[in-house]
């Protein structure tokens, strides 16, 4: 066990990594250490060898992967290939998202096997069709900001290694005929059945979400509702229901097998039955990467209990997560990997840990007690918040979902007829009032967390799980308070906090003192995709003030979604008839937090000009620097402010005006103005040219460093009396498996 678990710590330690470590190096050493502890015999060196065969292999087979990675030289070109839909195409807002398996491109295009393309003409995508089409495809990138979701760790993990957008002009070749390709078609037509029979939309897409992991049409409000219950896991096909689906069918085949003649090994006949059961279920359900991992847990724990070896629950479960860290060695970067583990490691240590047997209810309430305790740091770690109402919203949605929805949703899909479908509906209904019911209960947010409070929460986790004393349990609780009542040091007096957020094309920038925060801008989209994750991670509970530039959805996207998860205290805009109890914002307010002084210089009084000369222009200034941010104010604005203002513009900290458009940042205005540092909040290859390159060179002539959130990531500063200090989020994170910085 112990040489297992070296092996998998290995593997683990190789995804993140900053530089992929050379394989044939560690073979190397391998090879020359073995004999050393043949002769010393020593369990430590041998633990040590066993880790190190675990990062050699995950580094071997990272850079299998590495060699697929889309050629620098085709970033942002396009390119004509053929190829196949893998998986159902997920309509949306915007566009349509697809997985695109290349098999065929000109010999001297080298594409990834993989592709995540976005068609914005909404065309019909039918599973296992086949197409020659043309696109623009660039290396996968995510937003790199303090926390929230990591779509670079998802697309490596998920194995796609090129994202684009499909441009006009497709020919269909077809359909695919291999048995994906006929599944995926299975589970269109199956799809399409469920949610054309139910007179509930909302209800009817989650019986289908459950049947063939079509999740398409659950919204963002839904997937909002279910992560503040914590039923997130229960709605994504994954482990419990492949479990629950295992153990019926065993339980059936069982009874059946009472009333037939007797069979050789009918222990064999029952598992064989339930793992053909779960894979057939995996299948149905698209045989996603949670699916297989779940199902290859269930193949080690079937085939230990056909063996009769008398292999313990511990190792059962250490053997299946070896099993599935040879198989998908980059599993580890999804936090399903460590939740399903965690949990199920949870009810092992429960079940080896019970010196006699308890009643039904007292072994529920312990097993969801450990759960609660096996996730909560996984769920601070990758989520930034706990919710409350989790253990009463799971002691009703799990058994309901898991016990009777799901197997109606199977039966529905197998068998057309309408009364089964009109139960697992009805259901569905009951699930989502439960959910409904309980969505308004509060969060517990937890801010980002330094290594060594980590640290302690994963041994407190541990302790308290373990079957030790309850003196040992306590030790662990008293670890795990740490978790539960850090909060981030805010500035010192009269130092001012920067944090220019990467929310791609937009501007979103959080100013904090040491008692008090303001927004400026809050970029596109939704809040909880960026804004709400950051805001939490800097344990920012409450917004002082709400700065909305001017009303353009590149900075004022987000803003409706963000009062609905913060509190805002007052909101100032340039535009503020747009926002239910703004005010405006006009030249010559000014106020001063902590030993900060904040000046809006722009615009003044009854001022009347096109949007984004509307724009709020603030100048916040400690004892030694001072910051200016202008939103999209156009160069006239700019003359104006250097003719009102002169000298007193002068800042050592620039947010470039419009993402770096050539509209703004003119000679006057950097000759006025006279930055060290420019920030520009701009969206990777975006279609704008943003910044522009005649920006760039003013900057360059003038001698001004030049710091990007396309390149960089989130950009977090700290000015005070000293000189501003800078640190680039995307180097603090770097990754062998991120893509490289492109020029």
């Amino acid at each position: 066990m112990l040489l297992l678990a070296c092996f998998c710590a290995g593997v683990v330690l190789c995804a993140f990594l900053p530089v992929l470590p050379s394989w044939p190096l560690l073979l190397t050493v391998l090879l020359l250490s073995w004999p050393l502890w043949w002769r010393t015999r020593r369990l430590w060196l041998l633990a040590l060898v066993a880790a190190t065969l675990g990062l050699g292999y995950a580094a071997w087979r990272a850079e299998l992967r590495l060699a697929q990675r889309l050629d620098a030289a085709l970033a942002g070109e396009v390119v004509q290939f053929s190829g196949v839909v893998r998986g159902l195409a997920k309509p949306g807002e915007f566009g349509v998202r697809l997985r695109f398996e290349v098999e065929d491109a000109a010999p001297s295009l080298r594409l990834p096997p993989l592709l995540e393309l976005s068609d914005y003409r909404q065309q019909a995508w039918p599973a296992g069709s086949r197409w020659r089409l043309a696109a623009r495809l660039r290396p996968p990138r995510g937003a790199a900001n303090v926390a929230g979701f990591d779509a670079e760790a998802w697309y490596w993990s998920e194995g796609v290694q090129a994202t684009g957008s499909v441009l006009k002009g497709r020919q269909a070749l077809g359909v695919a005929t291999d048995w994906p390709a006929r599944i995926d078609r299975l589970r269109e037509r199956v799809a399409q059945r469920l949610l054309a029979g139910g007179d509930e939309p909302r209800a009817a897409g989650l019986v289908a979400a459950l049947a063939v992991g079509a999740q398409q049409t659950l919204t963002r409000d839904d997937w909002q509702r279910l992560a503040a219950t914590g039923l997130t896991h229960v709605v994504s096909v994954s482990g419990l229901h492949i479990t629950m689906i295992a153990l019926l069918v065993a339980w059936l085949l069982r009874r059946a097998l009472r009333h037939l003649p007797p069979l050789r090994r009918p222990l064999w006949w029952v598992l064989g039955g339930a793992v053909l059961a779960a894979g057939a279920y995996a299948a149905l359900a698209g045989f996603s990467v949670p699916t297989q991992r779940s199902l290859w847990m269930l193949v080690v724990a079937a085939v230990a209990l056909a063996s009769q070896r008398g292999l313990s629950p511990l190792q059962i479960w250490l053997a299946a997560l070896t099993l599935v860290l040879l198989l998908d060695p980059f599993a580890v970067l999804a936090p399903g990997f460590w939740l399903s583990f965690g949990l199920v490691a949870a009810l092992v240590v429960m079940v080896a840990g019970r010196r006699a047997p308890g009643g039904k209810w007292q072994t529920a309430l312990q097993a969801q007690l450990l759960v609660t305790l096996a996730s909560t740091l996984p769920l601070a770690l990758f989520f930034g918040q706990l919710p409350l109402v989790s253990p009463l919203a799971n002691a009703l949605g799990t058994p309901l979902v898991s016990l009777l929805l799901t197997p109606l949703a199977l039966l529905a899909a197998l068998l057309p007829w309408p009364w089964l479908l009109d139960a697992a509906v009805w259901t569905a209904q009951l699930f989502w009032w439960w959910v409904d019911l309980l969505a308004g209960a509060p969060l517990y947010p937890v801010p980002l967390l330094p290594w060594p409070l980590l640290l302690a929460a994963l041994a407190g986790t541990l302790l308290a799980l373990l079957p030790w004393s309850w003196s040992g349990r306590a030790l662990g609780g008293c670890l795990l308070l740490p978790l539960l009542l850090y909060r981030v040091p805010p500035p010192a007096s009269g130092t001012l906090a920067v944090e220019l957020l990467d929310v791609g094309q937009g501007l979103a920038v959080l100013l904090r003192t040491r008692q008090h925060a303001l927004l400026y801008d809050t970029g596109a989209g939704e809040a909880t995709r960026v804004l709400l994750p950051a805001l939490r991670a800097l344990d920012v509970r409450r917004l002082d003030t709400l700065m909305l530039s001017h009303h353009d959805n590149d900075h004022d996207g987000a803003a409706a979604s963000l009062r609905e998860g913060i509190e805002v205290g007052r909101i100032l805009a340039g535009q503020p008839r747009f926002y239910p109890g703004a005010q405006p914002c006009r030249g010559g307010q000014s106020w001063v937090w902590d030993g900060v002084r904040f000046d809006v210089l722009w615009p003044p009084p009854a001022w009347q000009g096109e949007d984004n000369a509307h724009s709020c222009v603030l100048r916040v200034a400690t004892a030694g620097q001072a910051l200016l941010l202008s939103g999209d104010a156009p160069l006239a604005v700019e003359q104006a402010l250097v003719a009102r203002y002169g000298a007193a513009l002068r800042s050592q900290w620039l947010v470039l005006g419009h993402h770096g458009s050539r509209t703004s940042s003119g000679d006057d205005w950097l000759r006025q103005v006279q930055p060290r540092m420019a920030l520009v909040s701009a969206g990777y290859r975006n279609r704008y040219r943003h910044p522009h390159p005649q920006v760039l060179a003013r900057l360059d002539a003038a001698g001004i460093t030049v710091w990007r959130s396309d390149h960089d990531g989130a950009l977090a500063l700290r000015l005070g009396p000293w000189q501003g200090e800078l640190q680039a989020r995307r180097a603090q994170a770097t990754r062998y498996w991120r893509p490289p910085p492109q020029p």
